[in-house]
């Protein structure tokens, strides 16, 4: 059963996932557990009904009791001893760095908390887009072309324009440019390296159309949403993508050919393969001449993508009872008791 949310964290995407966190709050009543992590990453246990996004920004959370984690779970410590939360199964919101870029993810297995979410390796690969690349190629799934630039690098574009310039770490369409007109390239890259040391540019293609498919894996096989195509300006902006954050009602199916169809499905599973068992995800494709491309993995997609199934509690469910189990290692000293025993010979 689930039991708790995490949500927060120390990152440009902080607010969103406490909006995110509150949607899915009502979503999921058997949630008894809110741990809030603060931009200076102390832990708060949040009482459910101050689960309102005032609560939060007017910094009232600060009076609620501070909570370590534990073996297991968490920890308050009181004036005369403590109250443990224990052996509770979370839903990891945070969104963003520390949420999505594998370091929540570590502590938690660390203390070998339950958790939904992607675990560590998934979570580094897929919140870096360089990497998420890379895997996509491993993976036999089509990407489109990219540049990785630094800051203070030389820019030398292998393609033309127009491109779409972005943060390497950094979701949520924060720091995103089009430019189509060399002069616009410096100011473009300047915005992006507000965020991030790093930038990838890609080519931008005009009127592309593009699918959201949510999905994760349990003991009983695949659980996928239905394929919805976003309704977007030039690009999914900040301002579109946020209100997904807070989406808790059902979405129309996009118009797709069954061919299409399977072939964003079967995309969608190489990408989940083995590296996402524990998480529900959600990819963004483009369609372009019949072929697929992936854009990028949401790890920890807004709202956790809800609103793309038929039946979200259900299909949380059943994840939370497949989740991985840390390896279950027993050390019996029995090399050293070796060695010092042979040292008393």
């Amino acid at each position: 059963m689930i039991n708790g949310i995490i949500f927060g964290g120390k990152s440009y995407e902080h607010e969103i996932s406490i909006v995110s966190a509150i949607t899915v709050l009502k979503k999921l009543s058997s949630i008894d557990t809110a741990i809030f992590v603060d931009t200076d990453h102390t832990f708060y246990a949040i009482p459910l009904e101050k689960m309102q996004a005032k609560f939060f920004a007017s910094k009232a959370y600060r009076k609620m009791p501070k909570v370590t984690l534990a073996h297991r779970g968490f920890v308050q410590k009181k004036l005369f001893g403590s109250t443990a939360i224990l052996d509770k199964t979370f839903v990891n919101m945070v969104h963003g760095a520390d949420g999505e870029d594998g370091t929540l993810a570590s502590m938690l297995d660390f203390y070998e908390i339950r958790y939904i979410g992607p675990r560590t390796a998934a979570s580094v690969m897929s919140y870096d887009k360089y990497l998420t690349k890379m895997y996509a190629h491993a993976c036999g799934v089509k990407t489109l072309d990219y540049y990785v630039v630094g800051r203070g690098e030389k820019v030398e574009l292998p393609f033309g324009l127009p491109v779409i310039v972005k943060p390497l770490t950094l979701g949520s369409s924060i720091g995103i440019s089009i430019v189509r007109a060399m002069s616009e390239l410096e100011y473009a890259l300047d915005v992006a390296f507000e965020y991030d040391e790093k930038v990838i540019i890609e080519p931008f293609i005009e009127g592309v159309k593009e699918y959201n498919q949510a999905g994760t894996w349990s003991h009983e096989g695949w659980h996928l949403s239905i394929i919805e195509e976003p309704q977007k300006g030039e690009f999914l902006d900040f301002e579109k993508k946020y209100l997904d954050f807070s989406r808790s009602g059902s979405v129309n199916s996009a118009s797709l050919d069954n061919a299409v169809q399977a072939r964003i499905q079967e995309q969608f599973k190489k990408i989940y393969g083995h590296y996402f068992r524990g998480a529900l995800i959600r990819c963004d494709f483009f369609v372009i001449e019949g072929e697929v491309y992936l854009n990028e993995i949401n790890p920890i997609p807004g709202s956790m993508a809800n609103y793309l199934f038929e039946d979200f509690v259900a299909v949380m469910q059943k994840l939370s009872t497949a989740l991985p189990h840390p390896r279950d290692i027993r050390v019996s000293y029995n090399y050293i008791h070796q060695i010092h025993a042979a040292k008393g010979k």
